[in-house]
């Protein structure tokens, strides 16, 4: 089985990393870097610590305005898939490289496949959900993590080829958790008790209000916050007369590793965060999370009372913060971890 998968963006990177261990076994994969995400502490980083393969291809699309990212990238991989002939195109989350792949490979001969099939946030001011709506609708086979997005498919009238064999980040945090206590050796020195906090979607960011909104919050915590900032935060942070009103409190560090993200997450009393990915490790590893979002695709999460949704009122970010310490018991909501060699075994059959 010959299987092109398309990457661009850090979470892309963590769920890419199961899959490609599972396929390197007894298929060939060709991975494309689309560039979506350029920075070295973004990118790179990821492929040297993570053992991902060397990309066959990498694009160097960078930043651009929606429409001219997702082109480019088009423009590349249809040249790309008619060259290379895959059995399979392999796209992932919900990011413009997910979009550019499958429409790609929508209207052409490989096989379409969708890891993280069947989230919505049902908000359509976010390009993610256009993203992955597209997807899923355009894709030959989805793969939900959960029996959850598998049921929001089934609504959606996609019942055929839909397989929920659980998250492939999980698959890879498991693997990663092994290296924790300490072992990722740039992990930058943070107090005993603190909050970790990622801001870097463009409603928070590029929102003057929004922003200033949650960095209120972030100074009213009676707990330290440890800040690994997007360089586009930062500029925003400038832009919007913002940074100035950050007290020593909190801590603005550069991006980390993945492994000293996963420390950090792991080791915070709780976690605030945009992020949709970073929801999900925080729940893996038993760190409560507040959203900085009105709504969320990880619905499960804020059900089991282990997320809280809050957006960018400080209040509600204060109170949901002070209400982490005590979080219910936990369920089990995306597999055991063997989610990856799922995923192939069933890609294995739809090529035979």
């Amino acid at each position: 089985m010959r299987v092109l998968s398309v990457v661009g963006a850090r979470p892309q990177f963590v769920k890419a990393v199961a899959v490609s261990q599972q396929l390197e076994r007894d298929h060939e994969e060709l991975l494309v870097h689309t560039g979506q995400h350029y920075d070295a502490e973004l990118s790179e980083v990821f492929f040297d610590e993570l053992a991902l393969p060397e990309p066959a291809y990498h694009l160097g699309v960078g930043s651009a305005p929606h429409a001219t990212q997702t082109a480019e990238m088009m423009t590349q991989l249809e040249r790309i898939v008619d060259a290379e002939s895959p059995d399979v195109v392999l796209v992932y989350g919900d990011t413009n490289s997910t979009l550019a792949g499958a429409l790609v490979a929508a209207k052409s001969s490989p096989l379409l496949a969708h890891v993280e099939a069947g989230l919505r946030s049902y908000d359509r001011s976010m390009p993610e959900e256009t993203n992955r709506r597209l997807t899923d609708h355009c894709s030959d086979v989805l793969f939900a993590p959960g029996p959850h997005a598998k049921r929001t498919l089934e609504e959606e009238g996609i019942s055929e080829n839909v397989y929920a064999p659980g998250d492939v980040m999980y698959d890879t945090l498991l693997q990663i958790r092994e290296r924790l206590d300490g072992a990722a050796t740039g992990e930058p020195t943070v107090p005993d008790e603190y909050v970790l906090a990622t801001v870097h979607r463009a409603k928070n960011t590029d929102d003057r209000d929004q922003l200033a909104g949650i960095v209120d919050a972030l100074t009213r915590l009676a707990t330290p916050v440890v800040f690994p900032a997007h360089p586009r935060t930062v500029d925003s942070l400038h832009e919007h007369g913002l940074w100035e009103q950050l007290t020593a409190d909190v801590r603005v560090i550069d991006p980390v590793s993945y492994t000293e993200f996963i420390e950090l997450v792991e080791g915070a009393h709780c976690v605030a965060t945009d992020s949709g990915g970073v929801q999900k490790e925080a729940f893996y590893l038993d760190t409560p999370c507040v959203t900085l979002r009105d709504t969320t695709e990880w619905t499960e999460t804020v059900d089991a009372g282990w997320n809280e949704l809050v957006g960018a009122t400080p209040e509600r970010i204060v109170d949901a913060v002070r209400a982490a310490e005590n979080p219910p018991s936990k369920p089990d909501l995306y597999g055991n971890g063997n989610a990856a060699a799922r995923i192939v075994t069933h890609l294995e059959h739809h090529v035979d």
